[in-house]
């Protein structure tokens, strides 16, 4: 196992695949601790396995990341635990696009409650802790959908434009509390899968024949809570090399 200078305890919500998964596999593979929290509790039973396997720290709880009460129970599982949180990566999200003739309501709103209530909800399980230790990290994961918008993608984006709002005013308000904002391209991932529009999940598909692996934003992640603690870095953009977004 390659250890790093500092082990820290890492907490990762929407850890049962994609980016989430990629991401606790190699920051326990650098030697941090990680503690994991998702829905599907068999999956990550299945990875904490493997990463036990290859030598690494791991804990797991179940975690629904629309609810506080889950939300408050995952961090004081990994204090009770750890004594410590030294970073919280908010992950979990999903991607139902469509346009917004469709009127998919219910899909709107389950955009909100996870990509927004989620992020608030994992800020606000943590902040105390990391503001009365004058430590920690939270790292919001937003998209290149934050930055511009396409057919199909107005509530998603919105929900991603709302997380960079959020995450830039949580580093204001903070002067002991680094945040950074990840914003992935392109990248292969499930997301894709909650699409029910059929149109709009057909372009999706084009649009990922040119995408990014899980571990790419890992690297990014991992490089973010490498910095020393006196260094922020406060955004990174990753797209593919040979894809436009």
């Amino acid at each position: 196992m390659n250890t790093t200078t500092e082990s820290k305890i890492i907490l990762i919500t929407g850890a049962s695949s994609g980016i989430g998964e990629a991401t606790a596999r190699h920051l326990a593979a650098l030697g941090h601790t990680v503690v994991l929290g998702a829905r599907r509790v068999d999956r990550l039973e299945k990875l904490a396995g493997e990463i036990r396997g290859a030598g690494g720290q791991v804990e797991i709880k179940s975690l629904d990341v629309t609810s506080l009460e889950d939300t408050q129970a995952f961090a004081d599982f990994a204090l009770d635990k750890f004594g410590r949180i030294d970073v919280i990566i908010n992950n979990a999200g999903v991607m139902p696009l469509s346009p917004l003739h469709e009127l998919k309501v219910a899909e709107w709103n389950q955009m909100i409650d996870v990509n927004i209530r989620g992020v608030l909800h994992g800020i606000a399980a943590v902040l105390p802790h990391m503001q009365s230790r004058r430590s920690g990290q939270v790292i919001n994961v937003s998209s290149i959908g934050g930055f511009q918008v396409w057919p199909t993608c107005a509530v998603y984006s919105g929900t991603k434009f709302a997380v960079r709002a959020i995450s830039e005013g949580l580093r204001l308000e903070n002067k002991d509390v680094r945040v950074t904002i990840i914003s992935p391209g392109v990248v292969e991932s499930e997301l894709a899968h909650t699409i029910s529009d059929p149109d709009t999940k057909k372009m999706i598909d084009d649009f990922r024949a040119v995408a990014l692996t899980p571990d790419a934003i890992a690297r990014g992640i991992a490089y973010a809570i490498g910095q020393p603690a006196d260094v922020d870095v406060n955004e990174i953009i990753i797209r593919p090399t040979a894809g436009g977004q």
